[in-house]
């Protein structure tokens, strides 16, 4: 079946996430299973919805693996295709939504992964990546900018370690941008990577030692 366009594409704009609307719906207050069964049956605007929740989860876990925007983009837009043509293998008994597409998601990374065998670093990890969370009215008038320094300070530190999370390897790397950048618990891990609690435990870990390793050797180097 083809997937319904959304704003001339499968995806909505496949733009960086940060310029997409604010979506209020939380992924756990939906019933999924029946949003995926109404897309199965064409619902135009079930898949709409399905897109403009998930779509800033997938292009985060795409940019922060890959580290550039124009990849993410593309890798999101193959990632919705491959959930659409998907969505009949979607089990609820075998866990969440959440769960399912992130593991599409990662599946399509590692294999794009061992297709290019290059993972080009560019930006920041917080480049094209907003925050689910905002500022309340009060807050933003309240709240102090930081000065030309420490923005040149944080902009630098964010480039350090979006160049050595490149440099860990790749099962160490989706570990920890699970975990520490995707925020899923042990249990969601190990469903979407496919091994047991105890080895996502000691990957994240390990891959945390190590970039705190070579985090380590950059400001050495530099100092």
């Amino acid at each position: 079946m083809e997937a319904p366009e959304v704003g001339g594409r499968v995806t909505p704009a496949a733009t960086p996430a940060a310029r997409l609307p604010h979506v209020e719906v939380s992924p756990l207050e939906t019933d999924w299973s029946q949003i995926v069964r109404q897309c199965m049956d064409g619902d135009s605007g079930a898949w709409a919805e399905l897109v403009r929740t998930h779509h800033r989860r997938v292009y985060g876990l795409c940019y922060r693996f890959t580290g550039n925007p124009t990849d993410a983009e593309d890798l999101t837009q193959d990632v919705f295709l491959k959930v659409y043509s998907n969505l009949a293998s979607f089990d609820t008994a075998r866990g969440s939504l959440l769960v399912w597409i992130t593991t599409l998601t990662r599946n399509l990374l590692v294999d794009n992964f061992r297709r290019t065998k290059n993972l080009r670093v560019t930006g920041s990890l917080d480049d094209g990546w907003e925050s689910t969370e905002e500022l309340k009215p009060v807050d933003r008038l309240t709240s102090r900018g930081p000065s030309p320094h420490e923005s040149a300070a944080q902009k630098e530190l964010a480039k350090m370690v979006q160049e050595a999370l490149a440099r860990v390897s790749v099962e160490l790397r989706e570990a920890v941008i699970l975990r520490d950048l995707q925020d899923l618990d042990y249990k969601e891990i190990a469903q979407v990577l496919g091994i047991p609690e105890g080895t996502v435990k000691s990957r994240i870990s390990r891959g945390r030692a190590e970039l705190a390793r070579l985090l380590e050797r950059n400001k050495r180097e530099v100092m």
